[in-house]
């Protein structure tokens, strides 16, 4: 018995049938937006009804794309859009008109230090060769906006790697920092969605001095751990003056709302170089220890 006659496909692809579909002929029938193909009414995408639909493109989208950028693990950076680098900081504290701005950009100034650790961190996670299945590994990820995530993607570019930038649509204005990859660029609508995709290929995390965006996510992933719904992984908190005035944790201890190993999940870090040696020693005899140059 010979073999049918090969070919690609038995039906047309969707967008052979969305072209053909806007070449109809116009006719009341045709112009009513019940005839539009689902795929392409944006009215029926964003009825409510239509929000399980959207969670899955969201999820889906992102996923497929990374997996064809060939990223097998990210490193992930969260932290403030607030703290400059040491120019903009002194700008800053230079055009402030009262006391209390000036405290705050004094502030913002000796926490700018952490921007070039960041950086200096995102080069060095970014200086990892790809694996024997061409599979990039500590990609640099983060939220895609400005200050600490702005530099964790700069550092990368430094090394001219792509880099990973997870946006999210605001009320105001948020456009991508000028160092994401552009087709590692994601915009998301729903931030549960956009934290979940912080974590899926995630095999570090840098967690800088930030507000409440970077407590959210820093602690719904310490949640995640601390309840065993994923497996641990290196997480290092810069800054330890900052987050032990911030947040009391021994406190947590001592009025029993956490166990005292909760506090061994993280570990605090001042340098790029501390931070580097914790990831490495966490995977050290694994097949994901980092072999990269420092």
């Amino acid at each position: 018995m010979t073999d049918p006659i090969p070919h690609e496909r038995t039906f047309p692809a969707a967008r052979e049938e969305a072209e053909t579909a806007s070449q109809q002929t116009s006719v009341p029938q045709t112009e009513h937006q019940s005839y539009r193909l689902a795929f392409q009414d944006m009215d029926f995408l964003l009825r409510e009804d239509l929000r399980p639909v959207r969670f899955q493109l969201e999820l889906l989208k992102p996923e497929l794309l990374l997996d064809e950028a060939k990223i097998g693990s990210t490193f992930v950076f969260y932290g403030s859009a607030r703290i400059p680098e040491a120019e903009k900081a002194d700008a800053l504290i230079a055009a402030a008109s009262t006391d209390k701005q000036r405290r705050i950009a004094e502030s913002l100034r000796a926490k700018s230090v952490y921007y070039e650790e960041a950086r200096k961190l995102a080069r060095m996670a970014s200086r990892c060769p790809k694996g024997e299945d061409g599979l990039r590994h500590f990609v640099v990820c983060s939220g895609g906006g400005p200050s600490i995530m702005e530099a964790a993607n700069r550092g990368a570019r430094d090394e001219g790697a792509e880099t990973i930038g997870l946006n999210i649509v605001l009320p105001h204005e948020q456009t991508p920092n000028p160092y994401v990859s552009p087709n590692l660029s994601f915009q998301f609508h729903y931030f549960a969605l956009r934290k979940m995709h912080f974590l899926l290929r995630a095999r570090a995390i840098a967690v800088f001095p930030g507000g409440f965006g970077t407590f959210d996510e820093s602690f719904e992933l310490l949640t995640l751990i601390q309840t065993g719904k994923i497996k641990p992984l290196p997480i290092v908190f810069f800054g330890k003056e900052f987050w032990q005035r911030v947040v009391n944790f021994d406190a947590l201890v001592e009025e029993g709302v956490i166990a005292e190993r909760d506090l061994e999940l993280f570990r605090f870090v001042e340098t790029a170089e501390e931070a580097w040696e914790i990831v490495g020693q966490a995977y050290a005899g694994t097949a994901m220890a980092p072999e990269c140059d420092k």
